[in-house]
């Protein structure tokens, strides 16, 4: 069985990406930014194990999910588990949303066969750091200005960074 480290999910989300979601927080994050609203993630050997069978088979019990954020801590860092878990999610048509405070561009420098696995498999991409700087509590599903909202689809058919809108 596979497992990742969480420090915790929330069952029925309408902040962390578009329609009612679970929400699983990762555990660890080298980011550590200034403001972070889950610091309690940071901690690398905080938090608990669980298989991602676990989580597939509570997620879906819920037919009120359209879909699955996985934030932080920061996701990259289980790119393997999250990438295994967003593919079966994906059979079950379930979207994902990724959060990550590393950029597209960041991550895909890193030319690391999971960590692309994990953005393959990702259909909104949250990038970059959160900087208290650029805070704005306006904008929908990030904290901060610098945050991009990336349609993976259609970046990915279209070879340049194609910006996510919501209604």
């Amino acid at each position: 069985m596979v497992s990742i480290k969480i420090a915790g999910t929330v069952d029925e989300s309408v902040v962390d990406g578009e329609g009612i979601r679970f929400t699983i927080f990762t555990q660890g994050c080298p980011h550590k930014c200034e403001g972070c609203h889950n610091p309690h993630t940071h901690d690398y050997t905080a938090g608990k194990n669980v298989t991602i069978e676990k989580l597939f088979t509570e997620i879906c019990e819920n037919p009120l999910l359209q879909g699955v954020t996985f934030s932080g801590g920061e996701p990259f860092l289980q790119a393997e588990p999250l990438a295994i878990l967003a593919k079966m999610l994906h059979k079950k048509g379930f979207d994902v949303t990724t959060y990550t405070g590393y950029t597209l561009e960041e991550l895909q420098a890193m030319n690391s066969v999971m960590v692309n696995a994990l953005l393959d498999e990702t259909d909104v991409l949250i990038d970059g750091k959160f900087i208290i700087a650029e805070r704005d509590l306006t904008l929908q599903f990030r904290g901060s200005r610098n945050q991009r909202l990336i349609d993976m689809k259609q970046t990915r058919e279209q070879g340049k960074i194609i910006r996510k809108e919501f209604n």
